[in-house]
């Protein structure tokens, strides 16, 4: 597998992000997935808000998020079925106040797979819109996806066996965040410019690319379902 980032010009709102990316990327290879920065698309979308004082933003996260809750740090939160910090509302490489996370980035996802296979003459293709996000218990930020379109997100293992020939009965890999992660990393968190990457060379991790519409919620697990559910509460007590 291989990532390449790709270095441009400061992004503008409310430019267009396919315009943008045709400047930008001259060639994408049959079988490669293209990976673009929430913020970006954020900023394509207008999703911006001018500087607030810290009870305007909280209003504010409130507001964008299905569930908030204030910490010691940020508000903890949850949107679109995912854990994030303060609705994904961001002041990180924000010319003026803050950059909002995007309206829904299934359908942005939809949108640019649709228009980017036109124009590069391509069938099969990836699009992969990330962003980052802390791991409980885990120092630092690591790179997830949070909308997706052209690819299965999912690896089952389920039926298949092990070096020693034991059968899985529970493994998955959830290509989306994993390819998210490596792009990410690449692309940077600071001052690199580098919003949009193109991932190629997929045939060893085995991803299959498909025509049909990803399901937003299928890479969600209910609070129920979810193996950690136990030892939150019980650290939380």
């Amino acid at each position: 597998m291989k990532v390449q980032p790709i270095k441009t010009r400061i992004f503008i709102e409310g430019e267009s992000i396919i315009a943008f990316i045709k400047e930008h990327i001259k060639k994408i290879p049959e079988e490669s997935v293209l990976v673009i920065t929430s913020k970006i698309v954020a900023l394509s979308e207008g999703r911006t808000a001018g500087k607030l004082s810290k009870k305007e933003k909280g209003e504010l996260i409130k507001k964008e998020s299905d569930y908030a809750v204030e910490t010691k740090w940020v508000w903890l939160t949850v949107k679109d079925g995912m854990f994030m910090a303060g609705a994904g509302i961001d002041e990180s490489n924000a010319k003026k106040g803050l950059v909002l996370f995007p309206e829904d980035c299934f359908k942005s996802s939809e949108i640019i797979l649709k228009e980017i296979k036109k124009i590069y003459k391509v069938k099969k293709l990836g699009i992969l819109i990330t962003d980052s996000r802390t791991i409980p218990l885990r120092l630092g930020v690591v790179g997830m996806s949070v909308g997706y379109a052209g690819f299965r997100p999912i690896k089952s293992y389920i039926g298949k066996k092990d070096i020693f020939g034991k059968k899985f009965e529970f493994s998955k890999v959830n290509l989306a965040d994993c390819l998210a992660s490596s792009a990410v990393l690449v692309m940077g968190e600071g001052k690199e410019q580098r919003p949009i990457a193109i991932i190629s060379d997929v045939n060893d991790i085995d991803l299959k690319f498909t025509s049909k519409k990803a399901r937003k919620g299928e890479l969600i697990i209910s609070l129920e379902d979810d193996i950690y559910k136990p030892l939150f509460r019980k650290l939380g007590r």
